[in-house]
């Protein structure tokens, strides 16, 4: 076969994604093997590759791949969300294009346009995982709205209902204005922004007192319906019993006491406005005050608004505000800055609203899965520290508004058979709806076409909560093989942004559905940012197109530079830097296999270096296999990576290939270069999971591969015994070599040119890798010797000294010259250092790490004096 000069990334990539395919290596089916699942976090179906995406599942595939070769059955099932607001939102945007409203269509037209749009445009970002070398087993592709799935949902609503866990309630909710629909607390983001604090005078009635109430949303006045003043503040009492008229609208309006009101806030005074703030409705409910709702769907004001009537909220705001002032009832302005919620996918900014809705109670179920994680570590996050976050959402949880105003999602199953509110039934089903529906009126003559079923959808978290349950058919069937065999999952990778919006729904609904755990480990990744430190997005120009990058550093590089800059739950400080340094570590490997590749190979003896560079490198290749094991079972991945970038690029192409390569136009013994292939085998297989294109195709071009033997299915290394000794020996010999190579490049003695080589062994160090330094450092003669060698230059490694004759190849008095400039230069230097550690106020005053670092210099100055003292002595 023959192999190209250059890596092509395209054409391999293109054909072993292809081979592997064909060969259904992703594919999974129970057996008799240990299984090793990963539910991916499913992507919006309406979403594009982005740099989170690109981050979370390379780290999936690295621990994918790896339980492959550890010959574990692997399982990793892709799919996508329907995610109901930001699907829908496309679609009306889309049929808003083609002039046509929403509002117009019924629920099976716009269901039947909301299809076409998944179908043309949904599971993009799926395919665009497989550029990435995404080894899912894509025969098992999910999609919360598919059929299965659907039932699934419908199946835990009606059995959560039954148990008496939802329930419809008339409750304040979070209103997002732009997608038209309600909101979970989870899903509103709180930000600050600056805005006013309004002060408005209110007459008091019958009196010509006026009160003054701060408020920052004047144009909620319209709803006001009660003013609030504290029982114990003096300067009110006397209004006790008395009425107050709002501005504009006129309304009269009670002053009620309660000790809610803060004496020391604001004014004293509070506007109570019961439909449009959460803790005003509460002061309503206690006080029985009326609740006037002034905004439509959209927020704009409705009827009770007069004459701005149909206009937006933040209109009105102005000029109710001028109006106000005008009228002489606005007496002042001062900035204000305070959180505003905002709507997580439309940015719209939420309005609070009562709403009948469904719900979900939360307490009891959530306790399962806070001892899971908290008490008895079922569950084990990674990193720990956001134990913490999980602890403080679950330990706070509140009920979870499941329902959304929305078309796109699982309808909720509810059935209405009259106008009361509690005049409907719970089924999975019509057919068992109405058969309900007539026990429960008692009359046997109702039919399917008098139920109406509920509008609303589901919140997208209530399909996505049972993914990994759903997925194996778990809900529908419980006792099925592969849920038995699947379930529970290993390790989920997510970002902590829906720690609690997934993570924690899904540990939930495990105890609820399996009395068991979804997964056993949670890894959250960072968030991607740039070098400077911000967040990559759309609207900042700063997120690179991510199938660009793959293109231009190939798959494998990107992967590489991803994770060398992935520290577990921290922050990804994204740089492009690091994807060339991958594309660069992969041209190391491929330059390292054509070196091989290049050797002639003879029956001839074994030199002893290569032997024992041999034995040195698999004792280090299993040390660093440990390392990688501990830094995998830690969830420490690019710990990994680097460990196997050092081991591969320093160890194995810096220092074994050139310990064991032949002179030029040599052959190498057929003994060692069986076993540098089957090193370079090794090295390939630890570090596939993290460069998956470029390791099959080395491996595959190493010899002839049946599909039982590719890479991919191959077995991982086994852990042997580690020579230790040998390993340091090893540290100490390449010190050695380095100091004969610094001497040969600061003198220009050319590598060819064979020099004599005399050691004082004062370390008494092990004579093993003399045939390495031999080799390596192009030695004619190599002897030990009891005193040091005249006239020959010097270098020290510990206590050893090392001498080289120049015999003529050096001007010996222009490096006596150079030598004593430099150590006049290490003299001056270390006095400097020396009178800086003799300050006792410095010692005493500066942080021990500088300190120490100027005794360090200090030593090492010292240490260059003697070494340059020596040298000048054997000169002279």
């Amino acid at each position: 076969m023959e192999i190209p000069s250059k890596y092509n990334a395209l054409s391999v990539e293109n054909k072993w994604y292809d081979y592997w395919m064909q060969n259904k290596y992703f594919h999974s089916v129970p057996d008799d093997r240990e299984p090793y699942t990963i539910v991916i976090p499913p992507p919006n179906v309406t979403g594009v590759l982005h740099m989170g995406h690109m981050l979370n599942n390379t780290i999936q595939d690295v621990l994918i791949r790896r339980a492959r070769l550890m010959g574990k059955n692997a399982c990793w099932v892709p799919g996508t969300d329907h995610a109901s607001i930001a699907t829908e939102a496309k679609v009306v945007a889309k049929l808003k294009e083609q002039g046509i409203d929403k509002n117009d269509l019924s629920r099976e037209e716009f269901l039947k346009h909301a299809w076409e749009w998944t179908e043309e445009y949904g599971g993009v970002i799926l395919e665009q995982l497989k550029k990435l070398g995404c080894s899912c087993d894509w025969d098992r592709t999910k999609f919360t709205m598919d059929d299965d799935m659907s039932e699934a949902v419908i199946k835990v609503f009606v059995d959560l209902y039954n148990k008496g866990l939802i329930y419809r309630g008339y409750r304040m909710v979070n209103w997002d204005p732009e997608a038209k629909t309600t909101l979970s607390d989870e899903e509103v983001n709180h930000v600050e922004k600056q805005g006013l604090l309004y002060y408005l005078e209110y007459q008091v009635e019958g009196s010509d007192e006026k009160l003054t109430i701060a408020t920052t949303r004047p144009e909620t006045i319209f709803g006001d319906t009660a003013i609030c003043i504290n029982p114990n503040d003096e300067r009110f009492t006397h209004l006790k019993g008395k009425k107050a008229i709002v501005p504009i609208c006129g309304r009269v309006i009670p002053i009620i006491e309660d000790e809610y009101v803060d004496v020391e806030f604001g004014t004293g005074c509070l506007k109570v406005t019961p439909a449009h703030d959460e803790n005003d409705k509460v002061l309503g409910d206690k006080h029985q005050l009326e609740v006037v709702d002034i905004f439509n769907d959209d927020a704009s004001l409705n009827s009770f608004g007069m004459h701005y009537e149909g206009q937006d909220r933040f209109v009105v705001r102005k000029a109710i505000s001028k109006e106000l002032e005008d009228a002489g009832i606005l007496v002042k302005t001062e900035n204000h800055i305070n959180k505003v919620g905002t709507s997580e996918r439309t940015k719209a900014v939420i309005e609070p609203r009562l709403s009948d809705q469904w719900f979900l109670k939360m307490e009891d179920l959530a306790q399962p899965a806070i001892d899971a994680v908290l008490k008895n570590g079922d569950i084990k996050l990674f990193p720990k520290k956001f134990e913490n976050t999980y602890r403080h959402w679950m330990e706070n949880i509140r009920d979870w508004n499941i329902s959304r105003q929305l078309l796109w999602g699982q309808q909720i199953p509810a059935f209405y058979y009259g106008d009361g509110k509690e005049d409907f039934v719970v089924a999975e089903t019509l057919d068992d709806a109405l058969k309900l529906a007539q026990e429960k009126t008692n009359n046997a003559n109702l039919k399917a076409e008098d139920l109406r079923q509920e509008t609303d959808a589901l919140d997208t978290w209530f399909s996505s909560w049972l993914w990994p349950m759903s997925v194996f058919d778990g809900i529908r069937n419980p006792e099925n093989e592969e849920i038995k065999y699947y379930y529970p999952t290993n390790d989920l990778v997510t970002g902590p942004d829906i720690l609690f919006f997934w993570v924690a729904r899904m540990i939930i609904s495990g105890y609820e559905y399996k009395d068991e755990k979804p997964f056993e480990n949670v890894y959250l990744t960072g968030l991607v940012r740039d070098k400077q430190r911000r967040k990559m997005s759309k609207s900042l120009g700063n997120s690179p197109d991510a199938l660009k990058l793959i293109e231009e550093y190939t798959a494998d590089g990107v992967r590489v530079g991803l994770l060398l800059s992935s520290a577990a739950g921290n922050d990804l400080m994204f740089d492009e830097a690091l994807c060339q340094q991958g594309k660069g570590f992969g041209n190391k490997i491929w330059n390292a296999f054509q070196l091989t590749n290049l050797w002639e190979v003879a029956d001839i003896a074994q030199p002893e270096s290569s032997k024992i560079a041999l034995e040195w490198y698999e004792s280090k290749f299993q040390s660093v296999l440990l390392e990688i094991e501990d830094h995998f079972s830690k969830y420490r991945l690019s710990d990994a990576l680097m460990a196997i970038y050092k081991l591969i690029y320093d160890d194995f192409c810096g220092w074994m290939l050139e310990m064991v390569k032949p002179a030029y136009q040599q052959p190498i013994d057929r003994v060692t270069y069986d076993k540098v292939m089957s090193i370079f085998e090794d090295n390939l297989k630890i570090v596939h999971p993290f460069m998956p294109f470029l390791t099959e195709d080395i491996w595959q071009y190493i010899k002839e591969r049946s599909p039982e033997e590719a890479l991919i299915i191959a077995k991982w290394p086994e852990a042997k015994p580690i020579n230790t000794t040998l390993i340091s020996e090893f540290d100490f010999a390449s010190e050695v070599i380095s100091g004969i190579r610094n001497i040969r490049k600061q003198k220009n003695i050319a590598f060819k040119d064979a020099i004599k080589f005399s050691v004082v062994n004062n370390e008494k160090s092990s004579t093993t890798f003399d045939a390495v330094i031999s080799k390596l450092g192009n030695l004619e003669q190599f002897e030990y010797v009891n005193e040091p060698v005249e006239g020959a230059l010097t270098f020290r490694v510990k206590s050893n000294e090392y001498f080289i004759p120049m015999e003529g190849s050096i001007d010996v008095e222009a490096e006596i010259k150079k030598l004593t400039e430099e150590l006049n230069y290490t003299e001056g230097f270390l006095k400097s250092v020396q009178k800086k550690l003799s300050n006792e106020r410095f010692v005493a005053g500066a942080p021990e790490q500088v300190v120490a670092a100027e005794k360090k210099k200090e030593a090492d100055a010292l240490a260059k004096i003697e070494t340059i003292t020596a040298s000048l002595a054997s000169l002279k």
